[in-house]
C-alpha cells in the first residue's frame, strides 16, 4: 500500500500476472450548457473548480470524485470522464500472492490507489500490508479495517515523535496494536518507557547489524540474508496472529 514508494517486489521478487490501470473520474463541462452560476465551485469541498465569466477551471490533481458537482449543478452540465492514476500489479513469490500499486509520478493523491489495491485482497488468507509511513490520508486508508497494526520505530527523539503520532492514530481507529523497534542499539530508553507507560507491547527489538543493511541494500530479506533473526520474525508473526484474534 505505499504507492507512492513502492518496494516490495525488489525483495520478494515476484512473477508479475496482471496488470491493470486504475482510474477516478473527474468532471468536464459543457459550455453549450453552462451559464457559470458557480453552483460547482460551491458544493466542492477540496477546491477543485473554479467558475470564471465564461470558463470554468477544473484542477483534476484536487478532485476527490465525489460527484457534488455533478448534483450540485442545475441545468446537467458537469459529467465526468476517467483519469488514469496509477496501476496494481498482481502475481506471486513462491506460495505467497504479491500485489502492489503504484501511483503515476506526479499525482497528489495516493487513498484511492490503495482503497484499489485491498478491493483485490483476499480476506480467506494471511494479509500482510505494507502502510506508507507518517499518519495522514495515504497510511490511514491503509491501515483502515485491519485486525491488527504492527508499528516499526526507531529508539530516537524523530522515531518516537512520529510512533505518537501513529500510536494516537490507530487508537483513534480503535485498532489492536503494537511496536517492533528497529536498529534497538543506536538510540536510548525513551522509547521503551513510552511504551510502558502507553501499555505498548513491544514484540522485539532488532538491533543495528551491518549485514543486515547490505542486505537490504542488495534487495535481500533479512531472514534469509541472516539466518539467525528467522526465530525473531517467527516469533513476531506467531504473537501478532494471537493478538489479531487467533484464526485470523
Amino acid at each position: 500500500c505505499d504507492v507512492e514508494e513502492p518496494n516490495g517486489q525488489l525483495f520478494l521478487h515476484p512473477k508479475i500476472t496482471k496488470r491493470e490501470i486504475i482510474n477516478t473520474r473527474v468532471p468536464r463541462v459543457d459550455y453549450q450548457l453552462c451559464d457559470f452560476c458557480g453552483a460547482c465551485a460551491r458544493a466542492c469541498r477540496f477546491n477543485a473548480l473554479a467558475v470564471l465569466q465564461k470558463s470554468v477551471m477544473i484542477f483534476d490533481e484536487l478532485c476527490h470524485s465525489c460527484g457534488n458537482c455533478l448534483a450540485s449543478c442545475p441545468r446537467d452540465a458537469i459529467s465526468e470522464i476517467e483519469r488514469p492514476i496509477g496501476e496494481v500489479f498482481s502475481g506471486h513469490s513462491g506460495e505467497v500472492r504479491f500485489l502492489q500499486g503504484r501511483l503515476n509520478v506526479g499525482e497528489a493523491q495516493s487513498p484511492p490507489l490503495i482503497r484499489e489495491v485491498k478491493r483485490r485482497l483476499d480476506s480467506d488468507r494471511l494479509v500482510i500490508l505494507d502502510a506508507p509511513p507518517g499518519t495522514s490520508c495515504p497510511a490511514l486508508n491503509s491501515v483502515s479495517g485491519a485486525d491488527f497494526v504492527l508499528m516499526v520505530t526507531e529508539p530516537t527523539p524523530f522515531g518516537l515523535n512520529d510512533l505518537d503520532l501513529a500510536v494516537q492514530m490507530v487508537r483513534k481507529l480503535g485498532l489492536p496494536c503494537a511496536v517492533l523497534i528497529n536498529r534497538a542499539d543506536v538510540g536510548d530508553d525513551r522509547t521503551l518507557r513510552y511504551c510502558a507507560e502507553h501499555e505498548l507491547e513491544v514484540l522485539a527489538q532488532i538491533p543495528e547489524d551491518r549485514e543486515l543493511a547490505q542486505a537490504y541494500a542488495r534487495g535481500k530479506l533479512a531472514v534469509d540474508a541472516l539466518p539467525r533473526l528467522r526465530p525473531i520474525f517467527e516469533q513476531i508473526l506467531t504473537r501478532v496472529t494471537a493478538l489479531a484474534g487467533g484464526a485470523r
